[in-house]
């Protein structure tokens, strides 16, 4: 089963149709995070596509990443609630909602307009080349993820 094409703008538009349907109040079903902190976490991944923020994994562990991580993130496979998390995703301190959806809404902009050719072989931060599909795969699957986390 293929997941929805981020790169397409219906399936952007639909995601951000969601986002905006979050208000400052929203509670999640599950998990430690407050909404604030699950758009920043959501964040972190277009970060490391787009900013030079986050460090690159040593090649030790980017090859521990590569073989214990890369196919639970890239895969279709729907991720399962409270796994643990990387450390550069961890959000512990507040964060301002308006800003964070903004710039989530930008990154999820940006990334379809580009389209899946700007990424394609693309390498990531920690997984190295990635094909279309396992950007797609990691980005929306974890947008998704945690869009119903929040209810929406």
């Amino acid at each position: 089963m293929a997941l929805p094409n981020i790169f397409t703008a219906p399936v952007a538009n639909g995601v951000i149709e969601r986002i905006n349907t979050l208000t400052p109040q929203t509670q999640p079903q599950w998990g430690k995070m407050n909404v604030a902190q699950m758009l920043a976490h959501c964040n972190v991944s277009y970060e490391m596509t787009y900013e030079d923020k986050h460090p690159k994994p040593n090649p030790f562990m980017k090859l521990i990443i590569k073989l214990l991580v890369k196919k639970v993130v890239v895969s279709e496979t729907p991720y399962k609630r409270n796994n643990p998390t990387a450390p550069a995703f961890l959000i512990t301190t507040e964060k301002d909602f308006e800003a964070e959806k903004s710039r989530l809404i930008a990154y999820i902009q940006k990334t379809q307009q580009l389209g899946e050719k700007a990424l394609d072989g693309r390498e990531s931060l920690s997984f190295g080349p990635l094909s279309i599909t396992e950007w797609n795969n990691m980005y929306y699957k974890h947008l998704d993820h945690h869009l119903t986390q929040f209810g929406s």
